[in-house]
C-alpha cells in the first residue's frame, strides 16, 4: 500500500462534501460552480501529496462562508460537530475567508497579504491550491480586465511568498500566471492597471 493510500485510508470527507453542495448554485465567471471549485482545490492538494486531513476537509468547504452564508447547515456549530477535526477545519476556513469589519469588506490586497504574510502554514498552502484552481479556470474567462486584475493580484500578493511555502506549487502558479497574461496580449495604451 502506498504512503498516499495509507494516509488517506481513514479520511472521511462525505459530511464535508455534503456541506459543500450548498455551493452548487453559486456560478463562477468561467462557468461551472463553486462546488466544483472546492473539489478542484482539494484535488490540487492531493496532487501535491498533501494528506493533512484538516487541510483537505477545509479545502472542500473553504468558500462556504463567503459564498453560501445563511444556507441551511452553514454555521459554525454544524461544521465543528461534523467530526473530531471539525473545530480545526472551521478555524482554517475562517482564516481563509475574506473578513467584513464594521460592514466593510476586507480589501483583496489586504486579505491576500494577511494570509501570505501572517497566515498559518495550512492557510498559506490552501490559498496556493485555491489560486491554482482559480488560475486554471481563468482560461475559460473572456472578461479581460477581470483576468488581468486577477493575474496582477497573483503576481503582487501571492507569488512573492509562494516559493517559500511550496516550491512546486510556486512553479505551477508562475506558469499559470505567465500563460494567462500571455493569452491577454499586450495591454492597450488606454488600459490602466488596477490595484485591488
Amino acid at each position: 500500500m502506498s504512503d498516499l493510500e495509507q494516509a488517506l485510508r481513514n479520511l472521511t470527507l462525505a459530511p464535508y462534501i455534503v456541506k459543500a453542495t450548498a455551493l452548487i448554485g453559486v456560478r463562477r465567471r468561467g462557468g461551472s460552480n463553486m462546488f466544483r471549485h472546492q473539489l478542484s482545490t482539494m484535488a490540487i492538494l492531493l496532487d501535491y501529496k498533501v494528506t493533512d486531513p484538516v487541510l483537505l476537509k477545509a479545502a472542500v468547504i473553504h468558500d462556504l462562508f463567503e459564498d453560501a452564508p445563511g444556507m441551511p447547515g452553514v454555521t459554525q456549530d454544524e461544521i465543528v460537530r461534523i467530526d473530531a477535526d471539525g473545530p480545526a477545519v472551521f478555524a482554517l476556513v475562517m482564516e481563509v475567508t475574506i473578513r467584513t469589519i464594521d460592514g466593510e469588506r476586507e480589501p483583496k490586497s489586504g486579505y491576500l497579504l494577511r494570509i501570505m504574510q501572517h497566515g498559518s502554514a495550512r492557510a498559506r498552502l490552501l490559498k496556493l491550491a485555491d489560486r491554482i484552481s482559480n488560475l486554471t479556470a481563468l482560461g475559460f474567462v473572456h472578461d479581460a480586465p477581470f483576468v488581468r486584475r486577477y493575474v496582477e493580484e497573483t503576481r503582487n500578493y501571492v507569488l512573492p511568498y509562494a516559493g517559500s511555502i511550496n516550491a512546486d506549487m510556486f512553479r505551477e502558479l508562475s506558469d499559470l500566471t505567465d500563460n494567462r497574461e500571455q493569452s491577454l496580449g499586450p495591454r492597450l495604451p488606454t488600459e490602466r492597471p488596477k490595484v485591488p
